[in-house]
């Protein structure tokens, strides 16, 4: 496979931007190589500068749930354009897109809409402060909401994937910032009843990612997340929902519908942008009425639910409404994880594969673990998780047009325009690479 431009490009690039990239996962750093550079998509593929195509399961990292260049995507962002691109005054595509997301989330009777996850997820924590009056915060090993200073603790493939240091070592992030930030192990619930039992009437909230996304793909255990939202009922904290990832994917419904939460607020990206910055934070009535200008506790955006972003997650989400559209891209992804999962059996090989909605993970575990080694956290995905197999993977399959996350501790995603040709193709692709994985 030819990837001189990519190549030159790259380079071209690390001339200019830190690292040649604007986001840190982007530079292959954990899997080695060369970054392709993108020149265009289309459905469920993508083509680098030299003519390569790839079946794409990154899709943006989540957002592209109707895949590369929806028509109805493009004619909602050309038509937007082409009466302006943004005005910082009121539009009528953003009532629209908060009355959909309010229609789809029953714990949702008011959102703000924002320019990112990490936006969204940060002021969800300050308007919990400002709501109970408590400062301290509980988050999870491993979970990752954002690149502000209070969260990154711990704080998943952010340091994972990337071999930085971790907490208490972020250069730049003064240990006053993270004074209140509890962090206890994902699937946990008894380390959460310990640290509110440590911190009584200190803690305003509890955030977590209902399935964990940045260190892998890892599931809640039975009752972990009731758990979560009775702890944080029986001790007046505000429980925090962040759907970034998993919201129109671990259902339409979003996850709070597979496991029927009711959080007090809740954070969406990614799908609700079609492609384009966006975030949201939301929540019951009385929690969201502390935002100003309604409430006290301040927050704004020039950019915060431009007429871009909002057309483009309102064409997004009505296609992936349409009868059985998500219902067969939820199909193809239990389909590719069985696959996987077979492949890696006849291979001889422990591969641990979850898929939920529309959402894919599957970890390589190490040969010297334990038989019965499982991963359910942050650190049995650091001890378990075989990095350098999963390398060697992801090389063999992008040689054979398939594109999965340069990270073992990211997810992929499937969209409305895969196809069953499609997973077969990767399956029998990714089976003829996983013979050869076994040394």
């Amino acid at each position: 496979m030819n990837t001189t431009r990519s190549e030159d490009l790259f380079a071209a690039a690390c001339r200019v931007i830190p690292g040649g990239v604007n986001s840190p996962v982007r530079a292959y750093g954990s899997v080695g190589g060369t970054p392709r550079f993108i020149e265009r998509g289309a459905g469920a593929s993508f083509w680098d500068v030299d003519g390569n195509r790839y079946l794409d399961y990154v899709l943006s990292w989540g957002p592209l749930a109707v895949g590369h260049a929806h028509p109805a995507v493009v004619e909602a962002i050309s038509q937007t354009a082409s009466r302006g691109t943004s005005y910082g005054a009121p539009t009528t595509t953003e009532t629209e897109l908060a009355e959909l997301v309010v229609a789809t989330f029953p714990a949702v009777d008011l959102v703000r809409l924002v320019n990112s996850g990490t936006e969204a997820t940060m002021t969800a924590v300050r308007l919990a402060r400002a709501f109970t009056g408590r400062t301290r915060i509980i988050q999870f090993a491993g979970c990752y909401h954002g690149h502000a200073d209070m969260f990154l603790v711990q704080a998943g493939s952010a340091v994972a994937t990337l071999g930085l240091p971790d907490f208490p070592d972020f250069p730049g992030v003064p240990a006053a910032t993270t004074a209140d930030t509890l962090v206890a192990p994902f699937n946990d619930l008894d380390a959460v009843s310990a640290l509110f039992a440590g911190h009584a009437d200190e803690v305003a909230a509890v955030i977590v990612e209902p399935v964990a996304g940045n260190m892998g793909v890892v599931p809640p255990r039975a009752g972990f997340l009731d758990g979560l939202q009775e702890l944080c009922r029986s001790h007046g904290a505000l429980f925090i929902l962040d759907e970034v990832i998993t919201g129109f994917r671990a259902s339409p419904g979003g996850a709070q519908a597979c496991w029927a939460l009711e959080p007090d607020i809740t954070c969406l990206g990614k799908v609700i942008g079609g492609g384009l910055p966006v975030g949201a934070y939301g929540g019951r009535r009385d929690v969201m009425e502390t935002v100003a200008p309604v409430g006290a506790m301040f927050q704004a955006g020039t950019l915060s639910g431009n007429p871009l972003a909002t057309s483009a997650g309102l064409a997004t989400l009505r296609t992936l409404q349409e009868p059985g559209a998500f219902d067969r891209a939820e199909s193809l992804a239990g389909r590719m994880a069985s696959g996987l999962q077979t492949a890696a059996e006849s291979a001889g090989l422990r591969l641990q594969t979850a898929h939920i909605g529309t959402i894919l993970g599957f970890y390589f575990i190490r040969d010297d673990a334990p038989p019965d080694a499982a991963i359910h956290d942050y650190d049995t995905a650091r001890e378990y998780a075989d990095t350098d197999r999963y390398a060697r993977f992801f090389h063999a399959l992008l040689e054979r047009g398939v594109y999965f996350a340069p990270s073992q501790f990211e997810a992929a995603f499937l969209s409305t325009v895969h196809t069953e040709t499609d997973i077969d193709t990767t399956i029998e692709a990714a089976a003829a690479v996983i013979q050869t994985l076994r040394d």
